[in-house]
Formats: structure tokens, C-alpha cells, sequence
């Protein structure tokens, strides 16, 4: 399946309902190894000058020494496909080959790994990483809710490079 690079003036997404109730995965890797997960936690807007997405990625997640170790990662978006984005966002890579179960087909686009399943693609450079820290939470009740195991998610501000559409 090909994709087609769009303006991202002409993207017409609602970013609540992409993320955070159809899901997304990101993916990083290289030719010899990817890795992606689901995420439902994320953000798109305009910091310093760019248009930039904000990933969230918990330690202990296998994906995370894959986008730690690349300049760029991928952030796909699907039409339906749930039950298979709720696979990949529960099985770690590190115990079998999740992508293969799910029958996803890996493609790359400027050399960075996503799938041929995606409607919305978008490849993006990080330019920033933190991690969220207790003590700077106003309300409380959050990490208590959220990390009741002290497991703060690192937050990766990448720029987005491309935005490609499934033809």
C-alpha cells in the first residue's frame, strides 16, 4: 500500500478521537528491528516555532529503548483495526513477535518504520524528552491514580517532519 505526503494545513482529524478513543502506535526501529506499541496518551500543537506532537512512553516499555536509540519515530493512525491495536498495546515485543500475530505489514517511509494498514502516518524528529515528575503535579490525585507504581512516563516533544495519507 502506498501513502501520499499531504499538507498538514489540509489534514482533517480530530486529534481527541485519534488518540485518545482510536488509538495510535508508535513505532521506531530500523531495518534489521522495530517495535511499536499502542498509545492513547498524546498531543499535536505548535511549540517553538514548529508543529510538534508530544509522545508519552512508560520505562519499562520495550518501544521505549527503540525510540530512545532513533532520531525519528512514527505515529500511526488507523480506521478500525482495534482489536489488533489493543494486541500490540498489551503484548511486549520482547516476549514474541506481536506484529507478525496481528498480521501488520512493517513498511518504511523516509526510513522510518510504520505499517501498511495506517490511514495517517506521521513521521516525526524528537527534539525534546522529560520525565513527569511527582512533585510538579498541582493536583495530586493524579499520580496517585495514574502511578501508584512510581512508573512517570518520559515525554518526547518531536517535530513533525511529514504527514502521509494512505492512496
Amino acid at each position: 500500500m502506498a501513502f501520499k505526503k499531504i499538507d498538514i494545513q489540509n489534514l482533517d482529524m480530530n486529534t481527541f478521537q485519534a488518540i485518545g478513543k482510536d488509538w495510535m502506535l508508535i513505532t521506531a526501529g530500523d531495518q534489521n528491528k522495530i517495535n511499536t506499541m499502542t498509545a492513547s496518551w498524546g498531543g499535536m500543537g505548535v511549540l517553538w516555532g514548529e508543529n510538534v506532537v508530544q509522545a508519552y512512553i512508560r520505562p519499562q516499555r520495550y518501544t521505549k529503548q527503540f525510540v530512545d536509540e532513533q532520531s525519528c519515530f512514527s505515529l500511526s493512525f488507523f480506521d478500525g483495526y482495534k482489536k489488533e491495536l489493543s494486541v500490540l498495546g498489551t503484548v511486549s515485543g520482547r516476549d514474541q513477535d506481536k506484529i507478525q500475530n496481528v498480521d501488520f505489514h512493517p513498511t518504511f517511509i523516509d526510513g522510518v518504520p510504520t505499517f501498511e494498514e495506517a490511514k495517517f502516518v506521521f513521521i516525526v524528529e524528537k527534539i525534546y524528552e522529560d520525565i513527569i515528575k511527582p512533585e510538579n503535579f498541582i493536583d495530586t490525585s493524579l499520580d496517585q491514580k495514574w502511578y501508584p507504581e512510581k512508573d512517570y512516563h518520559h515525554v518526547y516533544i518531536a517535530k513533525i517532519k511529514g504527514v502521509y495519507q494512505k492512496v
